[in-house]
């Protein structure tokens, strides 16, 4: 199956206190389109930079970097934006809805600045918010949802716009072990429909639920 991220001796190296700090030090990684892969590591050990390389959020010191086909290493800001908006759909664990908007709404406004026709925006957001299970509280606010239904409320922001990745950090991490099982329950679904899920994450729960496993340990990664 074609690769949908491909990762060729990637470095990315940090100055501090006059020092050279290599947070990753030549990784090579690849995802098939389709995969779900969880990435594990303590904290300290790269994969919060891996994951910013990952999502286009920052471009490697060193090596080659392509997703989705296209080389991302050495691309402007305003490319890497492009690429991100194009290819990423982002989960993060304090859920980053905002807080004035219903439901609806927080899963429409990136597609509102996209540009996305009023009637395929319409599509797109009832669909996403039926495959979380929350087409009945589509109206509702955050403050007037539970945790778990908001981070349900991400995950459909995330792929309304149907990008070839989902890429979750920590996405059970302000849950509580019920709920948390429930939402990976629902990215195991999305799995299974066909979504291509990479999840950061320091809990081996999280990672024994995927199918394939790799670990960073000081920079540096291996099949888990």
């Amino acid at each position: 199956m074609e690769a949908l991220i491909e990762m060729n001796n990637v470095c990315k190296w940090y100055t501090a206190g006059g020092q050279t700090v290599k947070a990753l030090d030549g990784v090579n990684f690849s995802v098939k389109k389709g995969e779900m892969v969880a990435i594990l590591g303590p904290s300290g050990s790269g994969k919060s930079t891996l994951m910013n390389l990952l999502g286009c959020l920052d471009v490697p010191t060193a090596g080659r970097y392509r997703l989705a086909g296209q080389a991302v290493d050495g691309l402007s800001e305003s490319q890497l934006s492009r690429v991100r908006n194009q290819t990423v759909g982002f989960v993060f664990q304090s859920f980053h809805l905002l807080p004035q908007l219903t439901a609806w709404e927080n899963v429409e406004l990136p597609l509102l600045y996209r540009g996305v026709p009023e009637s395929k925006r319409r599509q797109l957001v009832a669909d996403s918010l039926r495959q979380v299970g929350l087409t009945e509280r589509m109206e509702h606010r955050p403050a007037q949802l539970s945790g778990g239904q908001q981070q349900r409320v991400a995950i459909a922001r995330a792929i309304a716009g149907r990008p070839p990745m989902l890429l979750a950090d920590e996405p059970t991490g302000n849950l509580d072990t019920a709920v948390g099982r429930e939402i990976m329950g629902l990215l195991q679904q999305l799995h299974a429909a066909g979504h291509t899920v990479v999840i950061i994450t320091h809990d081996p729960r999280i990672g024994a639920a995927c199918p394939r496993r790799v670990v960073m340990e000081d920079g540096h990664l291996r099949e888990g």
